[in-house]
């Protein structure tokens, strides 16, 4: 009794995954009587290229007992088996569904194994399995009830792992490499609605997300990597395949060569800590890499959970800002972050590089990665240097009849008065500060709006956030201002 209500329980809780368009196979069949406590192969074919193999699979005939256990096997291995536990699966080549296998994806006959521990005698019923094939890069998958409602969405792009260099007290040990479910409990703890574990230069941790995943309906976990070069790090959002690191190699001569192969995979790519000093102590942990292709940069990390601990705080001598607006007045449109870069997931929220400390703060279409991808790039983006669950920044502008949101663009004739609207929650709007092109400028300011004036040339305006005491609370991104015909 105890089994089979568990099986129920499991069932309701681990909905198949959800696809989007048309399966590229619809396998269908019957389970009779005859097939009582047998195994019943279903084949079909992989073409070649594929990354990933999805299947939802469901049947009838439960009102009469018939019960249908699920599995699958490549043409060379058997890639796993969760009996009556799931409706959907996944596998791919970086990650795949609990209970089934990551690895490379073979052309030719797969078989979807179904079991069938009961079918009552004359009795009958169908099964449908639909099958998809993902080619190319591919992000991992997640059923998210947020995933397709526009909003603001908090989260943590830097953090580590067992599968890198993250350790923690757990269990009986003083301190050990720190499994990857601390740090999401930490994160679920701090209010968090997305994660990206970015472990050095691997993607191992995938596995363990997608494992996690289901547990964590209203947190999404993404995967991404740090790849650590001698020239500096740099972290990858998006694809779990391979990218190959070794810079000054023959694979990857240049950081040039390295973001090809990013934008290749389908990544994103950040420049993380880029102000801290490289050398013998921390070699390539700032960015002194001279080639860069800053077009092919979508995001900086101005703002380290490292930062808060060092001289000056989050405006001291580690901080990436100046860096990141040096940027912004050479003409390019890079989005700021913020990541903890956390590494002990037993950090309390209240301390340096605690996960969540500092966040991102994103608006984006849906809890998805490739909606918070696409709003990281759009710019409507702040930084909450304390991670708190409330505090809010945004901003827009209008010139005559026309309005954007920050990350945009708006077009205004020379002397053209430019107003400008900031909105903030959970801190006192009379602590808002307004740059323009790196320099603090001071307009008159009520109710958060101000005027500014458009000059001759291109320019850029963004605000942050400071308490009474003066200390940096929020970081903003910028709207641009560009000349119009």
């Amino acid at each position: 009794m105890l089994r089979w209500l568990a099986l129920v329980l499991l069932l309701i809780a681990s909905p198949a995954l959800a696809q989007e368009g048309k399966p590229d196979l619809v396998l269908t069949g019957e389970i009779a009587g005859a097939d009582h406590q047998t195994y019943k192969p279903v084949a079909f074919n992989v073409p070649a290229g594929v990354t990933r193999v999805t299947v939802a699979f469901d049947y009838t005939g439960r009102e009469n007992k018939t019960v249908v256990d699920l599995g699958l096997l490549d043409p060379v291995r058997f890639r796993g088996w969760s009996g009556g536990n799931k409706k959907g699966f996944f596998v791919s080549t970086e990650a795949a569904t609990a209970s089934y296998l990551p690895g490379p994806l073979p052309a030719g006959k797969w078989t979807l194994l179904l079991g069938v521990p009961n079918a009552r005698p004359n009795s009958k019923a169908t099964f449908e399995a639909k099958v998809w094939f993902a080619r190319g890069p591919v992000a991992l998958p997640a059923t998210l009830a947020k995933a397709t409602t526009s909003g603001w969405y908090r989260g943590d792009l830097h953090m580590h792992t067992a599968h890198s260099d993250g350790g923690c007290t757990t269990g009986e040990a003083p301190r050990a490499p720190c499994p990857v479910y601390r740090t999401v409990l930490a994160a679920q703890a701090a209010g968090l609605d997305f994660i990206a574990v970015t472990d050095h230069n691997t993607t191992s941790q995938a596995e363990a997300l997608t494992e996690l995943q289901p547990a964590f309906p209203n947190l999404l976990l993404m995967t991404g990597r740090e790849i650590t070069t001698f020239q500096g790090h740099a972290n990858v959002f998006g694809p779990t395949a391979f990218i190959d690191f070794r810079l000054g190699s023959k694979t990857v001569p240049t950081i040039r060569s390295l973001q090809q192969a990013v934008k290749a995979a389908g990544g994103v790519f950040s420049i993380n800590h880029p102000a801290v000093p490289s050398g013998e102590i921390c070699m390539g942990c700032g960015w002194t890499a001279k080639d860069t292709d800053y077009g092919a940069v979508t995001a900086i990390e101005v703002a380290n959970g490292g930062n808060e601990k060092a001289l000056g705080g989050f405006e001291g001598i580690l901080s990436g800002v100046p860096f990141w607006e040096v940027q912004l007045n050479q003409g390019r449109r890079i989005t700021a972050i913020g990541g903890s870069d956390n590494h002990d997931a037993g950090i309390p929220h209240d301390k340096p590089s605690a996960v969540g400390r500092p966040a991102t703060v994103i608006h984006a279409e849906g809890l998805s990665t490739e909606a918070l991808l696409a709003g990281l790039k759009a710019g409507r983006v702040f930084v909450d240097l304390d991670g708190t669950r409330d505090r809010m920044l945004d901003l827009s502008a209008s010139a005559g009849d026309r309005t954007v949101v920050m990350g945009g663009a708006l077009a205004a004739k020379p002397g053209e008065a430019v107003v400008f609207t900031a909105s903030v929650h959970g801190a006192d709007a009379a602590g808002l500060e307004v740059i323009q092109d790196g320099a603090k400028v001071t307009p008159a300011i009520s109710g958060g709006r101000f005027e500014i004036r458009m000059g001759q040339g291109a320019s850029w305006v963004r605000v942050n956030v400071r308490n009474a005491g003066g200390r940096l609370l929020l970081i903003g991104n910028p709207i641009y201002l560009t000349q119009a015909p």
